[in-house]
């Protein structure tokens, strides 16, 4: 089952929703630094900052990271948004550091013209990836970048995720975790982004047991 997250929100309607279905908070800098009792993971705020043309607020980020880091689910590090290499150089400046501030994980942008050959020699148990970049180029990453992290047991999660086709590409690629901001605005949503998270992720589990093309299904 994929861990879902929603963008922090204060509508207690939608709170209450979102924990009635099991979903964890993603917080972020560009937003009010609340956990309203969730699990959570800490975004950075580069993607509201890059969609609002302003600089990104560093000293946001690292107050987010100083009250929160600790019990965070996964940090991800400030990184370029559709900045290939030089968004990963900037993660990597950051991951010893906040590798240091939290027990859980840190997650190393995976941006446009990024490869998994260039993840390849920084990611393990508590470095993952964070599918983000431009929504074109997503499109054509999950299924590329997923079952490449899966194979290696490396945590996977894709941003911005708000419809019941992304979930599917989700599922169908192994990816662990998505965040979305739909569920938080409209409470509406959730039950059905829900049942697809649920429903597609069993669909997919059930297709990876079933033997292929070619082979036969006989005991062990």
């Amino acid at each position: 089952m994929m861990t879902a997250y929603a963008s922090r929100t204060g509508t207690r309607r939608n709170l209450a929703a979102l924990r009635g279905a099991g979903w964890r908070l993603m917080l972020s800098p560009a937003g009010v630094l609340r956990t309203e009792g969730f699990p959570y993971a800490i975004d950075n705020g580069a993607y509201s900052a890059w969609t609002q043309g302003t600089p990104w607020n560093e000293a946001r980020f690292l107050d987010a990271v100083d009250r929160f880091g600790a019990s965070a689910d996964f940090i991800v590090a400030p990184d370029v948004v559709a900045g290939g290499r030089a968004s990963l150089d900037l993660s990597l400046e950051w991951l010893s550091s906040l590798l240091d501030a939290t027990a859980g994980r840190v997650l190393l942008a995976a941006q446009d013209g990024m490869t998994p050959t260039d993840m390849a020699p920084h990611v393990g148990q508590r470095v993952g990836i964070f599918i983000g970049g431009s929504t074109e180029w997503k499109r054509h990453a999950i299924p590329a970048w997923g079952p490449w992290c899966a194979s290696r047991g490396v945590w996977c999660h894709v941003g911005r995720v708000n419809t019941i086709g992304r979930i599917r590409s989700c599922a169908m690629a192994g990816v662990a975790s998505f965040d979305g901001s739909s569920a938080s605005r409209y409470a509406t949503t959730l039950p059905f982004l829900d049942e697809a998270r649920r429903q597609l992720c069993l669909a997919a589990s059930e297709g990876a047991r079933r033997p292929g093309d070619g082979e036969t299904g006989g005991g062990t």
